[in-house]
């Protein structure tokens, strides 16, 4: 049975649908009126504030720390600067994806690692004759990230913190409410955010000063269904939903490498040996056999077949993760993964992994469309992810 998180009593008393799922173990907020739509509009128009707790969370610390992470993730541990975030992948001997998250450089040698799925064993399997220590510091420090174009006035209001210095994927330290926090530049929206990490004890006090303070900011508090459409919008893979992690996939098929994920870029193969390596160099040489992909559906060719029933569309407004069959010339090419209407682009889009060589930018796909019980197909086009880029997602958050 789950558990409420380190601001479950502010949350409870805020969801007035008590529509709720199960996060790792802990209840999360699905949405917390009848409908996600302002939950939605406060991400892309205003200040959100969203309960991320129940990531995974360790903390890396020793003398050969950096040594850990570089032999684990796939781009170079070295290079990350203190006060530096990354969003890395990490693989198993074969190349293929367990996890992704963030690594956070706090200190020289300490690092702060999140993830979606447990970790500890496989960081412990790969220290071994390192000397350095792994914290599983989850139930320790709660998350809270607050996202959207004012959470940036909205932060240097209330916290005392360098908030007008800091920048995309970058940390800071401050206070807020009284609690001493670190804030790292970050988020799941593909919007203007941060993250803010604090004692999981004090969290309380830090969730009240940010819905105090924030009100002049319009600040909402935001479930999972106003964050799945955002991470959509933004490109944003969803483990179990987009792509399986290899520890847990049943057939090959169900394993991603980063090539297939479109990860590629974060794969840096010209640095100190890590795990999955060799496999990857051979798949960066031939090129992945698929990968996933950012879609447009065609809207009018969905509403002419419900025009055509004399019926009006419908469409779910939470976004779908039931799998949808992908075709080019009558042949199954892929599959969407999760698909969704964008308030913000007046679009049906979707993630999708396509095989090679129908994934290139461009390409005219069919994507299958039920409606009454009878399956259809209608254009889509592979478009370049992610679906929507605000420049105030990197530019200067007072600018």
């Amino acid at each position: 049975m789950p558990i409420g998180t380190a601001v479950h009593e502010r949350t409870f008393a805020l969801a007035e649908s008590l529509n709720y799922r199960e996060w790792s173990g802990y209840y999360a907020v699905s949405a917390y009126e009848a409908h996600h739509e302002h939950e939605y509009n406060a991400i892309r128009n205003a200040s959100a504030l969203i309960d991320v707790s129940p990531l995974f969370k360790y903390l890396v610390r020793g003398r050969d720390a950096v040594r850990l992470v570089d032999r684990v993730i796939t781009r170079d541990a070295y290079k990350l600067a203190v006060g530096q975030v990354y969003y890395t992948p990490w693989c198993d001997e074969h190349g293929k994806v367990i996890d992704d998250g963030t690594v956070t450089r706090v200190a020289e040698d300490t690092f702060r690692w999140t993830a979606a799925d447990p970790s500890l064993r496989w960081f412990t399997q790969n220290a071994i004759g390192l000397d350095v220590a792994i914290e599983d510091i989850s139930e320790h420090v709660a998350a809270l990230a607050l996202q959207g174009p004012t959470s940036g006035r909205l932060l240097d209001a209330v916290a005392d913190a360098p908030i007008r210095s800091l920048k995309y994927f970058r940390m800071t330290r401050g206070s807020i409410g009284g609690v001493a926090v670190e804030i790292s530049r970050t988020g799941y929206t593909g919007d203007l955010g941060y993250e803010i990490w604090m004692p999981w004890s004090r969290a309380l006090d830090v969730w009240d000063a940010l819905m105090k303070g924030g009100r002049p900011f319009d600040i909402h508090p935001a479930g999972m269904l106003a964050l799945d459409v955002a991470r959509v919008e933004a490109g944003l893979l969803l483990i179990d939903v987009d792509f399986n992690s290899s520890k847990k996939a049943l057939i090959e098929a169900q394993k991603y490498s980063p090539y297939e994920m479109g990860l590629g870029r974060l794969v840096q193969l010209d640095k100190r040996p890590f795990v999955g390596r060799a496999p990857l160099a051979d798949e960066q040489r031939r090129g992945p056999a698929r990968r996933i992909v950012g879609l447009e559906i065609s809207w009018p060719a969905v509403e002419k077949l419900y025009d055509d029933l004399g019926l009006a569309p419908q469409l779910a407004a939470a976004a779908s993760r039931v799998h949808v069959p992908v075709y080019k010339n009558g042949r199954q090419i892929g599959k969407a993964t999760t698909t969704t209407w964008s308030p913000v682009l007046k679009k049906l889009i979707a993630l999708a992994t396509v095989s090679a060589p129908h994934d290139a930018e461009g390409a005219l796909l069919e994507f299958e469309v039920t409606v009454e019980a009878v399956r259809h197909r209608v254009p889509a086009t592979v478009v370049k992810t992610p679906f929507f880029n605000p420049p105030r997602k990197t530019a200067p958050p007072l600018g």
